[in-house]
């Protein structure tokens, strides 16, 4: 593009506004003019709309380890030795082995009193003058147990020896080299399996600590179900007390829980499932979780949710998996007896302590019910095949055995109305806290009179 002179005109025109503006400054400062104006604020209640209590909560995942070897205060990874498959024998890490070959020989077999997790392990003692401090096996937990000087901790574990035989449990340094803690364990000889219970005192502050399990004299012995937990967990319930501060300092008024693609899994055989979640921790067979690519023994299972939300004070928001993962799915006719587990899990938190799953509930420590009235049918699952199919199924069974429950649907409808009935749709946001106050028109054109949007 070039420049034009303009007609004679024009230019007239534009040398008159010109010199206007110029001498602008000289008028307005001969002639200044006060301006007022008046706003008026009416801040009574009667015109105040009130913002919902749930309008702030926390979206848990198990997922980085956020839950084993984070809030749930567990200390000792691959607690009954089922980490490495149900085949035996197994892979034992993050166990490892104290001594050579000559001293110990250690290995999995299918021995455990467990019917829901039969691996245990085997630790033969080859040596009759064995190194001091003997053979044995030890655990660093996740990056390290925390150890802290003047704590208690309390150790349990499962053990069948065939002779009388001692024990050393110690927590250490993470070479070994300098003990925290130890006590010396007498295990009668049976061919029955036993519990032990041991509490261990420290004496000494060690980040990155060790617990060992270690003997002096020829003779086997078998291990199952081994725990260490601090004693000061929080009101028992077994969370870090630590973290569980920090999160009631946030005043979440609900709680999103267990997922996440941890609901779905990478394949439906490795998803979370509640049942094999909940009952005594020795008996939950734990699962690996594919999307995250660990193993959790699910001793933070669906109870223990429930009651991290009734601790927080938060509303329990329970997402279970419609049938649904990331790489198969259950066709909507068949998708019955997934129906009826959900509504199974909804009576144990929901239910009488005269019903079924709500005795289970009852007995392990909680006969009042858990307040659920929000579930989510599924984790970002509105692409797939068989969701709407599968979703109205859950629907219809739901609101027929729970008509206050309400449901929020994976699907967005921010834009456009959703075609399946929901009480909420979720509009999950993966971005940073500027992106996010930036989308603060995002729901401006949304009907104000279908399903409310549940961000996270």
């Amino acid at each position: 593009m070039g420049w034009k002179e303009a007609p004679c005109g024009t230019r007239a025109i534009f040398c008159f506004l010109l010199l206007f503006c110029a001498g602008g400054k000289c008028l307005a400062s001969e002639f200044e003019v006060t301006q007022e104006a008046s706003l008026s604020v009416d801040a009574s209640p009667i015109l105040a709309r009130k913002i919902p209590d749930t309008l702030f909560g926390m979206f848990f995942e198990e997922i980085n380890h956020a839950g084993a070897g984070g809030i749930w205060a567990e200390l000792v990874s691959n607690r009954g030795f089922e980490a490495g498959g149900p085949h035996t024998p197994s892979n034992i890490d993050p166990w490892s082995i104290i001594g050579d070959d000559s001293s110990i020989f250690v290995g999995t077999d299918r021995t455990s009193c467990f019917s829901r997790n039969m691996v245990a392990l085997r630790m033969e003692i080859l040596c009759d003058s064995c190194p001091v401090g003997g053979v044995g096996i030890y655990n660093p937990g996740f990056w390290g147990m925390n150890i802290e000087d003047g704590k208690t901790y309390n150790l349990v574990m499962h053990v069948k020896s065939p002779k009388t035989t001692e024990l050393t449990v110690s927590l250490t340094s993470s070479d070994g080299l300098h003990i925290i803690a130890s006590a010396v364990i007498r295990v009668s000889g049976t061919s029955n399996w036993i519990k032990l219970d041991q509490t261990l005192v420290a004496r000494g502050t060690d980040r990155t600590s060790r617990l060992q399990i270690t003997a002096n004299k020829k003779g086997v012995v078998w291990l199952d179900q081994v725990s260490l937990m601090p004693s000061d967990t929080y009101k028992g319930h077994g969370f870090r007390t630590e973290l569980i501060s920090m999160l009631l300092d946030l005043k979440p008024r609900f709680l999103r829980f267990p997922g996440g693609c941890f609901v779905e899994g990478s394949w439906l055989r490795n998803a979370f499932r509640w049942r094999d979640s909940i009952g005594p921790w020795e008996e939950r067979p734990g699962h690996y979780g594919d999307v995250w690519n660990y193993w959790t023994d699910d001793g933070l299972g669906y109870y223990e949710f429930l009651q991290l939300s009734e601790d927080l004070g938060a509303a329990p928001v329970w997402v279970f998996n419609n049938g649904i993962s990331h790489h198969d799915e259950v066709d909507t006719a068949a998708i019955a007896p997934f129906v009826k587990d959900i509504l199974d899990g909804l009576e144990f938190a929901r239910g009488s302590t005269e019903s079924t799953w709500g005795s289970v509930r009852a007995a392990m420590g909680h006969p009042e019910p858990f307040p659920v009235k929000h579930v989510a049918i599924g984790n970002e699952d509105c692409g797939k095949k068989n969701y709407r199919g599968n979703y109205l199924k859950f629907y219809n069974a739901i609101r027929e055995a729970y008509p206050d429950i309400q449901m929020i649907s994976n699907c967005d409808g921010s834009s456009t109305p959703l075609d399946h009935p929901a009480d909420l749709y979720d509009f999950h946001v993966y971005t940073d806290s500027k992106a996010l106050f930036s989308m603060r028109n995002t729901f401006d054109k949304t009907s104000r009179n279908g399903p409310k949007a549940f961000v996270s």
